[in-house]
Protein backbone atom coordinates (compact mmCIF):
# COMPACT_ATOMS: atom_id res chain seq x y z
CA UNK A 1 0.00 0.00 0.00
CA UNK A 2 1.62 3.28 -1.03
CA UNK A 3 1.15 6.70 0.55
CA UNK A 4 -1.08 7.93 -2.28
CA UNK A 5 -3.74 5.47 -1.16
CA UNK A 6 -3.92 6.63 2.43
CA UNK A 7 -6.33 9.55 2.03
CA UNK A 8 -8.87 7.49 0.06
CA UNK A 9 -8.66 4.24 2.02
CA UNK A 10 -11.93 3.70 3.87
CA UNK A 11 -10.36 1.77 6.77
CA UNK A 12 -8.24 4.77 7.76
CA UNK A 13 -6.16 3.06 10.45
CA UNK A 14 -2.89 4.65 11.56
CA UNK A 15 -0.49 3.49 14.27
CA UNK A 16 1.04 6.24 16.42
CA UNK A 17 4.00 5.70 18.73
CA UNK A 18 5.00 8.18 21.45
CA UNK A 19 8.42 7.54 22.99
CA UNK A 20 10.42 9.09 25.82
CA UNK A 21 12.01 11.76 23.64
CA UNK A 22 11.23 15.32 24.63
CA UNK A 23 8.34 16.76 22.62
CA UNK A 24 5.43 14.51 23.59
CA UNK A 25 3.12 17.36 22.58
CA UNK A 26 3.94 16.49 18.95
CA UNK A 27 2.42 13.04 19.36
CA UNK A 28 -0.56 14.35 21.29
CA UNK A 29 -1.44 16.92 18.62
CA UNK A 30 -0.97 14.30 15.90
CA UNK A 31 -3.41 11.93 17.60
CA UNK A 32 -5.94 14.74 18.12
CA UNK A 33 -5.71 15.79 14.46
CA UNK A 34 -6.17 12.25 13.11
CA UNK A 35 -9.11 11.62 15.43
CA UNK A 36 -10.70 14.87 14.24
CA UNK A 37 -10.23 13.57 10.68
CA UNK A 38 -12.14 10.41 11.71
CA UNK A 39 -9.20 8.04 11.61
CA UNK A 40 -8.87 5.01 13.84
CA UNK A 41 -5.67 5.59 15.79
CA UNK A 42 -3.80 2.66 17.31
CA UNK A 43 -1.68 4.25 20.03
CA UNK A 44 1.47 2.89 21.70
CA UNK A 45 3.23 4.84 24.44
CA UNK A 46 6.56 3.62 25.82
CA UNK A 47 7.17 3.61 29.57
CA UNK A 48 9.54 6.54 29.14
CA UNK A 49 6.89 8.19 26.96
CA UNK A 50 4.43 8.09 29.85
CA UNK A 51 6.99 9.75 32.09
CA UNK A 52 7.55 12.54 29.58
CA UNK A 53 3.77 13.08 29.25
CA UNK A 54 3.72 13.57 33.01
CA UNK A 55 6.82 15.80 33.16
CA UNK A 56 6.12 17.98 30.10
CA UNK A 57 2.32 18.10 29.95
CA UNK A 58 1.33 17.41 33.54
CA UNK A 59 -0.67 14.27 32.78
CA UNK A 60 -1.82 12.09 35.66
CA UNK A 61 -0.43 8.79 34.43
CA UNK A 62 -1.40 6.64 37.39
CA UNK A 63 -4.58 5.88 35.41
CA UNK A 64 -3.24 5.66 31.88
CA UNK A 65 -6.45 4.80 30.06
CA UNK A 66 -8.27 7.46 32.06
CA UNK A 67 -5.67 10.03 31.02
CA UNK A 68 -6.13 9.07 27.36
CA UNK A 69 -9.90 9.32 27.63
CA UNK A 70 -9.62 12.76 29.23
CA UNK A 71 -7.30 14.04 26.51
CA UNK A 72 -8.81 12.39 23.43
CA UNK A 73 -12.39 11.44 24.32
CA UNK A 74 -15.31 12.92 22.43
CA UNK A 75 -13.57 13.22 19.07
CA UNK A 76 -15.14 11.67 15.94
CA UNK A 77 -12.40 9.11 15.32
CA UNK A 78 -11.64 5.98 17.35
CA UNK A 79 -8.69 5.48 19.69
CA UNK A 80 -7.32 1.99 20.36
CA UNK A 81 -4.68 1.90 23.08
CA UNK A 82 -2.12 -0.92 23.14
CA UNK A 83 0.18 -1.51 26.13
CA UNK A 84 3.85 -1.23 25.24
CA UNK A 85 4.57 -4.87 26.17
CA UNK A 86 1.61 -6.41 24.31
CA UNK A 87 3.45 -8.09 21.47
CA UNK A 88 0.31 -10.13 20.74
CA UNK A 89 -1.69 -7.03 19.77
CA UNK A 90 -3.38 -6.81 16.38
CA UNK A 91 -0.81 -4.35 15.03
CA UNK A 92 2.00 -6.83 15.75
CA UNK A 93 0.85 -8.88 12.76
CA UNK A 94 1.25 -8.04 9.10
CA UNK A 95 -2.13 -9.62 8.40
CA UNK A 96 -3.79 -6.73 10.26
CA UNK A 97 -4.08 -3.94 7.70
CA UNK A 98 -3.13 -0.40 8.64
CA UNK A 99 -2.37 2.56 6.40
CA UNK A 100 0.78 3.89 8.06
CA UNK A 101 2.76 4.16 11.28
CA UNK A 102 4.28 7.30 12.77
CA UNK A 103 6.58 7.47 15.79
CA UNK A 104 6.39 11.09 16.98
CA UNK A 105 8.54 11.99 18.80
CA UNK A 106 11.04 9.21 18.22
CA UNK A 107 13.85 8.68 20.72
CA UNK A 108 17.27 7.58 19.58
CA UNK A 109 16.79 4.32 21.47
CA UNK A 110 13.63 3.49 19.55
CA UNK A 111 15.22 4.59 16.28
CA UNK A 112 18.13 2.23 16.97
CA UNK A 113 15.77 -0.65 17.79
CA UNK A 114 13.90 -0.14 14.51
CA UNK A 115 17.13 0.18 12.53
CA UNK A 116 18.44 -3.10 13.91
CA UNK A 117 15.23 -5.13 13.70
CA UNK A 118 14.71 -5.43 17.44
CA UNK A 119 11.17 -6.55 18.25
CA UNK A 120 11.15 -6.99 22.01
CA UNK A 121 8.30 -4.49 22.52
CA UNK A 122 5.17 -3.62 20.59
CA UNK A 123 6.44 -0.32 19.19
CA UNK A 124 9.55 -1.85 17.64
CA UNK A 125 7.57 -4.88 16.44
CA UNK A 126 4.84 -2.76 14.84
CA UNK A 127 7.50 -0.70 13.06
CA UNK A 128 9.19 -3.89 11.87
CA UNK A 129 5.84 -5.08 10.48
CA UNK A 130 5.43 -1.85 8.51
CA UNK A 131 8.85 -2.30 6.94
CA UNK A 132 8.43 -5.96 6.04
CA UNK A 133 4.99 -5.31 4.55
CA UNK A 134 6.20 -2.28 2.57
CA UNK A 135 3.83 0.14 4.31
CA UNK A 136 4.60 3.79 5.11
CA UNK A 137 6.67 4.26 8.26
CA UNK A 138 7.59 7.76 9.47
CA UNK A 139 9.98 8.58 12.30
CA UNK A 140 10.19 12.06 13.83
CA UNK A 141 13.54 12.17 15.66
CA UNK A 142 13.81 14.67 18.51
CA UNK A 143 17.41 14.85 19.69
CA UNK A 144 20.26 17.33 19.43
CA UNK A 145 23.16 17.27 18.89
CA UNK A 146 23.42 14.10 16.85
CA UNK A 147 26.45 11.83 16.90
CA UNK A 148 27.60 9.44 14.18
CA UNK A 149 25.61 6.43 15.43
CA UNK A 150 22.37 8.47 15.36
CA UNK A 151 23.10 9.61 11.82
CA UNK A 152 24.12 6.15 10.63
CA UNK A 153 20.89 4.65 11.97
CA UNK A 154 18.83 7.34 10.23
CA UNK A 155 20.68 6.77 6.97
CA UNK A 156 20.16 3.02 7.23
CA UNK A 157 16.43 3.45 7.71
CA UNK A 158 16.13 6.08 4.99
CA UNK A 159 17.76 3.67 2.53
CA UNK A 160 15.14 1.09 3.52
CA UNK A 161 12.34 3.50 2.65
CA UNK A 162 11.55 4.83 6.11
CA UNK A 163 10.65 8.52 6.00
CA UNK A 164 12.68 10.67 8.38
CA UNK A 165 11.00 13.94 9.38
CA UNK A 166 13.12 15.55 12.12
CA UNK A 167 11.38 17.95 14.49
CA UNK A 168 12.73 21.03 12.71
CA UNK A 169 10.06 23.77 12.48
CA UNK A 170 9.99 26.48 9.84
CA UNK A 171 9.33 30.14 10.53
CA UNK A 172 8.31 31.49 7.12
CA UNK A 173 4.64 31.21 8.12
CA UNK A 174 5.21 33.58 11.07
CA UNK A 175 4.12 31.37 13.98
CA UNK A 176 2.56 33.28 16.84
CA UNK A 177 2.45 30.54 19.47
CA UNK A 178 4.29 27.39 20.45
CA UNK A 179 1.28 25.40 19.26
CA UNK A 180 1.68 26.94 15.79
CA UNK A 181 5.17 25.44 15.66
CA UNK A 182 3.95 22.06 16.90
CA UNK A 183 1.12 21.95 14.37
CA UNK A 184 3.54 22.81 11.55
CA UNK A 185 5.43 19.58 12.29
CA UNK A 186 2.20 17.61 12.52
CA UNK A 187 1.17 19.07 9.18
CA UNK A 188 4.46 18.07 7.55
CA UNK A 189 3.88 14.49 8.69
CA UNK A 190 0.36 14.51 7.26
CA UNK A 191 1.68 15.99 4.00
CA UNK A 192 4.02 13.02 3.70
CA UNK A 193 0.98 10.72 3.79
CA UNK A 194 -1.09 12.88 1.40
CA UNK A 195 -3.60 13.62 4.17
CA UNK A 196 -5.30 16.98 3.65
CA UNK A 197 -5.24 19.48 6.51
CA UNK A 198 -5.27 23.19 7.31
CA UNK A 199 -2.73 23.23 10.13
CA UNK A 200 -0.40 25.92 8.76
CA UNK A 201 -0.13 28.50 5.99
CA UNK A 202 1.91 27.10 3.12
CA UNK A 203 4.66 28.98 1.33
CA UNK A 204 3.01 31.04 -1.42
CA UNK A 205 -0.49 30.81 0.03
CA UNK A 206 -0.25 34.26 1.64
CA UNK A 207 0.83 35.76 -1.71
CA UNK A 208 -2.09 34.09 -3.47
CA UNK A 209 -4.51 35.37 -0.83
CA UNK A 210 -3.11 38.89 -1.16
CA UNK A 211 -3.51 38.83 -4.95
CA UNK A 212 -7.08 37.60 -4.56
CA UNK A 213 -7.85 40.46 -2.16
CA UNK A 214 -6.26 43.02 -4.53
CA UNK A 215 -8.36 41.72 -7.43
CA UNK A 216 -11.46 41.90 -5.27
CA UNK A 217 -10.69 45.50 -4.23
CA UNK A 218 -10.11 46.62 -7.85
CA UNK A 219 -13.44 45.16 -8.95
CA UNK A 220 -15.27 46.93 -6.18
Amino acid sequence: MNSDQVSSHQGKRIVIGITGASGSIYGVRLVETLLDLKYTVHLIVSNAGWRVLKEELGWNVTDREGALDEQFGGRPGSLVYHPFTDIGASIASGSYLVDAMIIMPCSMGTLSAVAHGSSDNLMARAADVMMKEGRPLILVPRETPLHAIHLENMLKLARLGVKMIPAMPAFYFHPKTLDDIVLFLVGKVLDSLRIEHQLFTRWGDSDANARHQDDHNRKN
